[in-house]
């Protein structure tokens, strides 16, 4: 059987153009509206999307992410309720690819198996696990592909040749490039060195290569989209997301609307990477 993930690059590499890749934390800034902007995703112009899993130390991410994970634990988001959220998308899209992404320790605590089974049971396709090593793959990556996720794997500027090979050895769906080192939001990408970088990682694995961390409008979005499979973007959507909310931090009428636009903007700038090449 295809999966999701394999059945939309397909799709995409049939179409000529590159994924965009949302990101958006699950809960931020509530249950409710979460589930309407990660509804609203597809429709303005998102291929795959990632969903974060909330959580009190997330030490990759930059301050706007951390601020998001706060505001959804506030909010009452727990990871049985991430997956709640995947699932009430999927009473309605059985076609978009879902990303988890996050942190081991909730998974650790929520019980291996058991996670694994809901996640599968609920929708999700895939996991990205920020703070486990190919080192640990007995931990969580060999049992997820096991149970028929794919395990997505991070790869930096720092990760040579040397390195790689272990990296991608039981990577599967796509490989996420992260185009800057440092933490999320804290940089605007280089596009020649993206591309340099996508071609390298190209060489070592068949697999699509995204890249994300410092993409934040649709001209950065179509100059990664030209050298990459899709162009991940997070921390613009999560700023725009903040700037919606009232003083106490809640959602507004146009909390909904600022996510999707920004996403129609963007999607936008991958899809012009498409023309240009044309």
């Amino acid at each position: 059987m295809t999966s999701r993930m394999d059945a939309r690059f397909a799709q995409l590499k049939k179409e000529g153009r590159s994924a965009f890749v949302t990101f958006v934390m699950g809960g931020d800034p509530d249950p409710e509206t979460s589930l309407a902007i990660v509804k609203a995703l597809p429709q303005a112009g998102a291929d795959i999307i990632e969903i974060g899993m909330p959580f009190t130390d997330p030490m990759a991410d930059g301050p706007s992410i951390q601020a998001a994970g706060l505001r959804a634990l506030k909010a009452g988001m727990t990871l049985k309720k991430t997956l709640q959220l995947v699932r009430s998308f999927r009473e309605g899209d059985a076609a978009t690819p879902i990303v988890l992404m996050g942190y081991y320790n909730p998974i650790y605590i929520y019980g291996v198996d058991k996670f694994l089974d809901d996640a599968k049971a609920a929708g999700v396709d895939g996991l990205i696990i920020v703070d486990l090593p190919p080192e640990e793959d007995t931990e969580l990556c060999i049992p997820a592909l096991k149970a028929g996720l794919n395990f997505i794997r991070l790869a930096t500027p720092t990760t040579d040749d040397k390195r790689l090979p272990a990296v991608l050895a039981n990577t599967s769906g796509f490989v996420y490039y992260v185009s800057i080192t440092g933490i999320t939001g804290a940089a605007a990408a280089d596009s020649s060195a993206v591309g340099a970088a996508v071609a390298r990682i190209k060489r070592h694995t068949a697999l699509p290569v995204c890249v994300g961390f410092g993409i934040r409008t649709p001209e950065t979005a179509r100059a990664i989209a030209a050298n990459a499979d899709g162009a991940v973007v997070g921390t613009a959507l999560v700023d725009a997301l903040r700037a919606s909310l009232d003083a106490e931090g809640r959602a507004t009428p146009k909390t909904v609307s600022a996510v999707a636009d920004l996403v129609a903007a963007l999607a936008q700038g991958v899809r012009g990477a498409q023309q240009a090449a044309e």
